[in-house]
């Protein structure tokens, strides 16, 4: 593939980007995701830096690996998929449209603000229910499905649900 123009081929590669699912929750791209962090050029490489949620995420190697299937699949030859553990990911950088889309699947997005770090003091944070919005909630175990999430339970409608936490 000839790059004529680098700046509109990176537009490109950033909407080619959102439709990169995250192998765990896949109704989150990695951009909304905060987890796709720059695309740009050396000479004529394109450059895409991913970091993971987790410096032990499992799902980096199969992230990683479907960038590059969507490059390839786009017709880009030249170019590598770098991981960085710096700056480190935080739920931060989880957009309003990745929060929107973990509610609507099910899975508590983060609330703002600082870590989840209450628990080590025996105070339980207050999440909302995804399913009916009920305050009236409990953490059954601080460890969900996955690392990044806790599993809570409702007391109103009584389903459970996980928690994506924040980090």
């Amino acid at each position: 593939m000839v790059i004529e123009n680098k700046e509109n081929t990176i537009k490109e590669v950033w909407k080619l980007l959102e439709k990169v699912e995250d192998p765990e929750v896949p109704v989150l791209d990695v951009v909304n995701m905060g987890v796709a962090r720059d695309v740009f050029f050396e000479e004529e490489k394109l450059i895409v830096v991913i970091t993971p949620t987790y410096s032990g995420c499992p799902a980096m190697d199969v992230i990683g690996h479907n960038v590059k299937v969507a490059l390839k699949e786009a017709g880009f030859e030249d170019y590598e998929v770098r991981t960085t553990l710096s700056p480190p990911w935080t739920t931060d950088w989880l957009t309003p449209i990745a929060r929107q889309r973990l509610k609507e699947y099910g899975i508590a997005p983060p609330e703002d603000g600082t870590p989840d770090k209450g628990r080590l003091l025996s105070e339980d944070k207050v999440i909302p229910c995804p399913n009916c919005n009920s305050k009236n909630t409990t953490m059954v175990s601080i460890f969900g499905s996955t690392s990044c999430k806790a599993h809570y339970k409702c007391k109103d409608c009584l389903e459970p649900f996980d928690y994506f936490k924040c980090i």
